[in-house]
């Protein structure tokens, strides 16, 4: 029983120590919501300027707004404006554009149409000068081709005379017992031996004179003439060398060598009249020594 009494009833030391304690707590409690009172004031007080300064901060900024929105006002006007004035102008502009466009067009189209105009103009000119010269090349070439076949023809006939000529050319032996070459008797029959081109030939017309003439490589002179016997006599130099031909007959070759070359030399008389003979020197092609 006396341990159940003493554990009811705590000590009076223990009391004394609690009340103190509690006391303590209770002040600080006190000093603490003082203080929570004074932040609390401080706070709303803080929190009235900041209002304060709120509202005056959003007043200034609705009239900073409403001077900035009437500026933009007044620019948006004034934009408004200029936007306006710059549409008229354009359209202008436009008007002006197209109208000069127009007037470039039908100023162009009517160069084309005038160029087009010369164009045919000329490319018909052309055209006509082309067919006269063509009339004109066509006409000519007939012409040629008439003139063609016309020397064709004569080209074929003289030839057929050619070769009818040269077919009537004789050999004759000369006066020195040597074969002579094809002799001539005329004119005709010297140009189709120039044709055959087997020997040089020299024509010549000599006169009675005391001068010796120079004919080819060699010189003659006329001593005499006789028409009525067909006889002549004459004198030539080779090789420093005179040389007399006497009392020879028409188209007779009077033949004579000279140191360049192998065959003899050939005159021969075609015509013989007073004081005169008409004939030709008949020479080598090849000028080649005979002792060679």
């Amino acid at each position: 029983m006396t341990d159940l009494a003493s554990d009811s009833y705590p000590p009076s030391g223990r009391s004394k120590i609690v009340v103190p304690i509690l006391i303590g707590a209770v002040v600080a409690l006190a000093i603490f919501a003082v203080y929570l009172f004074v932040q609390v004031d401080r706070t709303k007080t803080d929190v009235a300027k900041l209002r304060e300064s709120l509202m005056t901060e959003i007043s200034n900024m609705r009239a900073t707004s409403s001077v900035t929105t009437e500026a933009q006002k007044k620019h948006l006007d004034t934009l408004r404006v200029q936007l306006e004035s710059a549409r008229r102008n354009a359209a202008l502009a436009v008007g002006q554009a197209k109208t000069e466009a127009v007037r470039h067009a039908e100023d162009l189209g009517k160069r084309l149409e005038e160029e087009q105009q010369k164009q045919q103009q000329m490319v018909a000119t052309e055209l006509s000068q082309v067919k006269e010269a063509a009339t004109s090349a066509n006409t000519k070439i007939a012409n040629v081709s008439s003139d063609v076949t016309s020397v064709r023809n004569e080209v074929a006939s003289s030839k057929s005379e050619l070769d009818k000529t040269i077919a009537t050319l004789k050999t004759v032996q000369g006066d020195l017992g040597v074969q002579s070459g094809l002799i001539a008797t005329n004119s005709k029959e010297l140009s189709a031996l120039r044709t055959l081109g087997e020997r040089n030939y020299f024509e010549f017309d000599l006169t009675k004179s005391k001068e010796l003439r120079k004919i080819g490589d060699v010189t003659l002179r006329l001593k005499k003439a006789d028409p009525k016997r067909n006889r002549y006599t004459i004198e030539l130099v080779a090789d420093d060398k005179l040389v007399e031909k006497k009392d020879r007959a028409v188209n007779e070759p009077v033949q004579f060598y000279v140191a360049r070359a192998r065959l003899p030399y050939e005159v021969v008389v075609n015509e013989i009249k007073k004081d005169q003979v008409v004939g030709y020197l008949a020479t080598p092609k090849v000028q080649v020594g005979r002792n060679q």
